[in-house]
């Protein structure tokens, strides 16, 4: 249940949560790993840059990148050999998602080496993978038509997808580019408000569960109707969070409404005066035989 006492940052709700767009702001998904105490340093450009104690994981807030890619977090087994695996989100991603990942890898880092490098299992990968995607399927995700080598769903209106991709691939393009294990997208395939996350081989089933449940949460997500892409509004749903208030009556509304007086008695409605005797109601008719 929402906090009623805490600051509302939005004036709309936005449903589906895939198609809120980023909030811009990087500090809500950083605080999960400050809160661990790890060692936060910045470059000229603006660039964020966070290390575990360990420096086994890193994470990159790159606002002044070489390309969309806001986000860039690895893992290493050996903290001077390549990555182990690598996650992405670019800078159109609803800064929730991000926020729901990083807090899993809190977690994970907590729990030790064995959760946060936890690799797939490699008797079948594939279906240690299906794990990820049954949030998907439970919440209305639907299979696409087979590709080969690529199992893909899409939600009912076409607007976000997954794409899970089996077989061996090229690790250091899983790092670089959008060919990777696992590819996320929302939004509308035309103009700038498209989103994508990515994740490599051997990240941690569990982590890429928590992106997965993020996304298909059914819950709606807050936004600044102003700061949202037109392209996003027109197929979003939005809800004010202070229903509008009804508008000023004019003054023919009022009279519309206004309760209707009862009509004056006029001279045609007020009985006269008359000389002429008529029988009365209450009393008995006299006989008009003679008297004895």
């Amino acid at each position: 249940m929402t906090d009623p006492d805490a600051e509302i940052d939005g004036d709309f709700y936005v449903f589906p949560r895939y198609l809120a767009g980023s909030t811009y702001t990087g500090d809500p998904a950083l605080e999960p790993l400050m809160a661990l105490g790890w060692d936060l340093t910045h470059d000229d450009l603006g660039n964020v840059y966070v290390t575990a104690p360990d420096h086994r994981v890193r994470l990159g807030y790159l606002p002044e990148g070489d390309d969309d890619g806001l986000w860039r977090i690895n893992a290493y087994e050996d903290r001077f050999g390549p990555p182990t695996w690598g996650v992405s989100f670019n800078d159109e991603c609803p800064t929730e998602f991000v926020t729901a990942f990083t807090t899993a890898l809190a977690a994970a880092y907590q729990a030790g080496p064995e959760h946060y490098l936890a690799r797939p299992d490699p008797a079948d990968p594939e279906l240690d993978a299906f794990h990820a995607v049954v949030p998907l399927i439970n919440r209305g995700w639907k299979i696409q038509h087979p590709r080969w080598g690529v199992l893909e769903l899409q939600t009912p209106d076409g607007m976000a997808g997954i794409e899970y991709t089996e077989g061996r691939l090229d690790a250091e393009k899983e790092l670089t580019t959008l060919q990777a294990r696992w590819y996320l997208w929302g939004g509308p395939k035309s103009g700038y408000a498209r989103w994508y996350a990515t994740a490599s081989t051997n990240t941690p089933i569990p982590l890429v569960t928590t992106i997965t449940e993020s996304v298909s949460e059914p819950v709606p997500l807050l936004r600044w109707k102003e700061q949202m892409t037109r392209g996003l509004r027109e197929h979003a749903q939005l809800v004010p969070v202070t229903p509008p208030q009804p508008p000023v009556p004019t003054p023919l509304d009022v009279r519309r409404t206004a309760p209707r007086r009862a009509p004056a008695l006029t001279t045609r409605s007020v009985p006269r005066w008359s000389t002429t005797t008529t029988p009365s109601a209450a009393l008995p008719a006299r006989r008009s035989g003679p008297r004895r």
